[in-house]
C-alpha cells in the first residue's frame, strides 16, 4: 500500500504539471481526491492494516494528500491568474483615444428607489432620521420588544462584534433611540444599512431597509391602512392594487404583511410573482405598548403604528431585476440598462 501511495502523488503530480485546462484540471482532482477517487478508496482500506502499521500509513496518506492539494491550489491559482488578465486585456480601455462624447450618467437602482419613497413620505409630513449601524443589542432588541433568549431573534442571522454590539439588523433600532428622546406626536422615517449573515440571489449580508414610525393620540390600524394604500400607489402607480395580511412581529401587535399588485404583470400573474400576481412587500403594524413603555411614553395615552421595506426588493420589483447581486458588483453595463 505504501508502494501505491507514491505511485498515486507521482502521477497526480505529473497529470496537475501537464495539464493546460482548467476543467480538465477539475476532472483530475475527482479522480484523486473525490468521494470515488483514487487516494479515497486507499483511505477506506485504513481498517485493513495492522493496528501497528497505521500510525505510519497514516502519515504518509496526509504527506500525499496535502502534496496532490497544495499541487492543485497552485494550479488553479495560475489558472486564475490567467483568466483575469485575459479579462484585463479583452476589456482594457485606451484612455489615450479621443473622447466620443459625455454620455448622460443616472442614479444606481437603489438610491433611485430610497430616494423617491423618501420624497414620498416627507410630503406626508415625515422627518427622516439616521442612527448608527454598529448598534447596542439593547437598541437593535430590547427595545424593541426582543428581550435576551426570545424566539423572534432565531428570524434573523446576525453578525455580533461582541456579546453586547452587532452590525444592526434592521433600522428599527432608530427607533428605540427616537422613542427615547422625542416627545409625542411625531412622525419620523428612517433609511440606511443593515445586516444579516443572509447571502443568496435575493438576499445579501448588506441590504437597505427604510422604517417608519408615527405615534399619536388616537392612531389606529385603519390609519396606518389608509397611509400605506396611498404610499404603495405613489410608488408603484395609481392603479395598484393593495392586500393585508396578518403577520408577527415582536414590536408591532397587531401586526400585518402589505403585497402589492405585481407592476410587470397588472396582477394577472407572471414569472416576477410565481403567477400569484401579488408581492410582498413591506411588514407593519401598530406599536406594541410594551415598546412605548419601554422607552418612557405613557401607551395608555399615545399609540403608534410602524412600518418597513427593503429598498432591494422594492427596487427590483420596479426596474424587473430578477437577481440581487449585480446592483453591488459597480459593472458599467449593467448600471447602463437601469437609465
Amino acid at each position: 500500500m505504501e508502494q501505491e501511495l507514491y505511485n498515486i502523488k507521482e502521477n497526480a503530480l505529473k497529470e496537475i504539471n501537464d495539464v493546460q485546462d482548467k476543467k480538465l484540471l477539475a476532472e483530475i482532482k475527482v479522480k484523486y481526491l473525490g468521494k470515488q477517487g483514487e487516494l479515497t478508496a486507499i483511505l477506506r482500506n485504513m481498517r485493513n492494516i495492522a493496528p501497528e502499521d497505521r500510525p505510519k500509513m497514516g502519515a504518509i496518506v496526509n504527506e500525499v494528500r496535502n502534496a496532490l492539494e497544495e499541487a492543485f491550489y497552485s494550479k488553479e491559482d495560475i489558472f486564475a491568474k490567467q483568466e483575469l488578465e485575459e479579462k484585463l486585456q479583452s476589456e482594457k480601455v485606451d484612455i489615450t483615444e479621443p473622447s466620443k462624447g459625455i454620455r448622460k450618467g443616472s442614479l444606481h437602482p437603489i438610491p433611485s428607489v430610497l430616494d423617491k419613497f423618501i420624497d414620498i413620505c416627507v410630503s406626508m409630513g415625515f422627518t427622516v432620521v439616521e442612527g448608527p449601524e454598529v448598534e447596542s443589542d439593547y437598541y437593535n432588541f430590547e427595545s424593541m420588544n426582543t428581550p435576551k433568549n426570545h424566539p423572534a431573534r432565531d428570524m434573523q442571522d446576525s453578525f455580533y462584534i461582541t456579546e453586547n454590539i452587532l452590525l444592526r439588523t434592521q433600522t428599527s433600532a432608530v427607533q428605540g433611540r427616537e422613542l427615547e428622546t422625542r416627545k409625542p406626536p411625531f412622525k419620523i422615517v428612517v433609511p440606511g444599512r443593515t445586516y444579516r449573515n443572509d447571502s443568496d440571489s435575493t438576499h445579501s449580508p448588506m441590504f437597505h431597509q427604510m422604517e417608519g414610525l408615527v405615534v399619536d393620540e388616537n392612531v389606529s390600524m385603519a390609519d396606518l391602512k389608509i397611509m400605506l394604500s396611498e404610499m404603495m400607489k405613489r410608488l408603484y402607480g395609481e392603479n395598484t392594487k393593495i392586500r393585508f395580511r396578518p403577520s408577527y412581529f415582536p414590536f408591532t401587535e397587531p401586526s400585518i404583511e402589505v403585497d402589492v399588485s405585481c407592476p410587470n404583470c397588472a396582477g394577472n400573474g407572471c414569472k416576477t410573482c410565481k403567477g400569484t400576481g401579488f408581492l410582498e412587500i413591506l411588514g407593519a403594524g401598530v406599536v406594541n405598548p410594551k415598546v412605548l413603555e419601554i422607552a418612557g411614553i405613557d401607551s395608555k395615552k399615545y399609540r403608534g403604528f410602524a412600518f418597513g421595506m427593503g429598498i432591494e426588493r422594492t427596487s427590483m420589483v420596479l426596474n424587473s431585476i430578477s437577481d440581487l447581486r449585480p446592483m453591488f458588483k459597480n459593472d458599467a453595463r449593467f448600471l447602463n440598462q437601469m437609465k
